[in-house]
């Protein structure tokens, strides 16, 4: 049996979080939150998983490296820059549990995967993989010319075969306008072959719309399957006319500690049933319990003892 390759795209940050005067250090980012549950749910041996980014030659870098390694998280086309560290981000968390988010990310290392020596060789061994995973803010922290660039590895892993899968995951301060952000989003998605889209987001970026227009349009662009996220409402999958209405898994407001994560990890639920061959409604099943589980954690990356079984 061949083992076939998922490659995520995108950026992970060193993550400070207070509570009650207390701070801890961890990671974070949505992208890589994805990797490591689809890497938890599919064996290894049918589904490699490889994270594509780029880091610094710090102390903080290399505790990333080892801690996605021991995931099973790929990491042989990572780059690390001697003149660049990853971003940073703070969360404060007032007394009724609101948060709120302080970014440092400017110059961080992810911003120039694309631009160094050794882009291209990574782009020309990504163009074979079988799949691509990306988000918008995979795309948001590039410059145009690496956007364009990544759109042409896009292009060219679907040419020889493989798919492009895209989560929306809209994040206006990373964007100049919402302009040029839907044009960006139109040329990935004319590149897709499964696309998640939160309604949430599709609503700040479009205008608020019923969602079959949103796969509508979606699908005006040649996406061949898409589901739409809504929190804890159902989850709607559309294939050709086909659809799929799928309840969320419903939790007392007592067990949910920390939404961080859940539509990564939805995604990563959906995709470890989806990427083995499963039927789209199992697949949006595990996506739920993927998700419902999380939330229930602190922290984007629960402990894998806590992982519902699989």
């Amino acid at each position: 049996m061949t083992t076939k390759r998922i490659a995520v795209i995108g950026e992970c940050m060193i993550e400070l979080s207070e509570k009650e005067n207390n701070v801890s250090r961890g990671f974070g980012g949505d992208t890589l939150n994805t990797s490591v549950y689809i890497a938890r749910q599919v064996p290894e041996d049918k589904l490699a998983v490889h994270y594509v980014t780029a880091l610094g030659t710090d102390v903080f870098s290399d505790q990333m490296l080892t801690t996605w390694q021991k995931e099973k998280v790929k990491t042989d086309l990572i780059q690390q820059l001697d003149d660049k560290m990853p971003g940073l981000y703070y969360i404060e968390t007032d007394d009724t549990g609101e948060r709120k988010f302080y970014y440092w990310r400017n110059d961080a290392a992810a911003r120039y995967w694309l631009t160094r020596d050794k882009s291209d060789e990574i782009c020309q061994k990504l163009a074979h993989f079988d799949y691509i995973y990306l988000s918008g803010i995979s795309v948001a922290i590039l410059n145009p010319e690496s956007r364009q660039k990544l759109i042409s590895l896009l292009k060219a892993c679907r040419s020889n075969g493989g798919k492009v899968i895209f989560d929306n995951n809209y994040r206006p301060r990373l964007w100049q306008s919402r302009e040029e952000t839907q044009q960006v989003y139109h040329d990935v998605l004319c590149c897709t072959d499964i696309a998640f889209l939160t309604l949430d987001d599709e609503d700040a970026l479009w205008g608020e719309e019923p969602y079959e227009n949103v796969i509508t349009r979606t699908q005006a662009l040649g996406v061949s399957e898409i589901i739409i996220k809504r929190g804890a409402d159902s989850c709607i999958a559309a294939i050709g006319s086909n659809r799929e209405d799928v309840p969320a898994v419903k939790l007392a407001k007592e067990k949910v500690v920390d939404t961080t994560a859940a539509g990564d990890s939805f995604s990563a639920g959906y995709l470890a049933v989806r990427l083995q061959g499963g039927n789209v409604a199992d697949a949006i099943k595990r996506g739920h319990l993927t998700a419902s589980t999380v939330i229930q954690y602190r922290g984007a990356i629960i402990p894998l003892e806590a992982m519902p079984g699989v």
